[in-house]
């Protein structure tokens, strides 16, 4: 009996994938270009304008973009493929997802609440850990990170409510 599950799998094309990612650095090689004539790519007495060099980097990929959009929708049948089947994004996510979660509390929650968080997520949803496995390492982590940063190297890591509540 031969495994005929990989030729059903769905997902979306090779060629859907890099048009989206060719089109999404495009529009942040353009929004950094109307951000940098906003703030000036001319030259002031003091030497450049603070748009200067941004403007010159934000053409290079709005080059590359368009160099990766041309190929994306030339080259026929090379990109039919299929880039990922659902599942494997699925499984992509379950990491993406909690992460971006944890850059996004890191400055409204700090970093050691955050990093508690963030590992207790991944211990529990994606390690399948019980909790008395998952508190200790969740809460040992960060203050462990907290003994060597802020303590020994005096290192201050960014804070939220509830250090400052503890005068951490």
């Amino acid at each position: 009996m031969s495994d005929e599950s990989h030729l059903t799998e769905s997902g979306p094309s090779q060629r859907i994938v890099e048009t989206a990612v060719a089109l999404l650095t495009l529009a942040f090689g353009l929004l950094v270009l109307l951000g940098s004539l906003q703030v000036g790519i001319d030259w002031g007495v003091e030497g450049p304008k603070p748009g200067f060099f941004p403007f010159y980097i934000s053409l290079f990929i709005i080059v590359a973009s368009l160099y990766n959009l041309m190929q994306a929708m030339t080259l026929g049948g090379i990109k039919e493929g299929l880039f990922s089947s659902w599942e494997q994004l699925r499984r992509v996510m379950s990491v993406v997802v909690p992460a971006t979660a944890y850059v996004a509390l890191v400055p409204l929650l700090g970093i050691y609440v955050s990093s508690m968080l963030l590992i207790g997520v991944f211990m529990t949803w994606l390690g399948r850990y019980s909790l008395v496995k998952t508190l200790p390492i969740a809460v040992g982590v960060p203050v462990l990170a907290y003994i060597i940063f802020e303590r020994y190297f005096q290192i201050p890591l960014p804070k939220g409510p509830i250090e400052y509540w503890l005068d951490l």
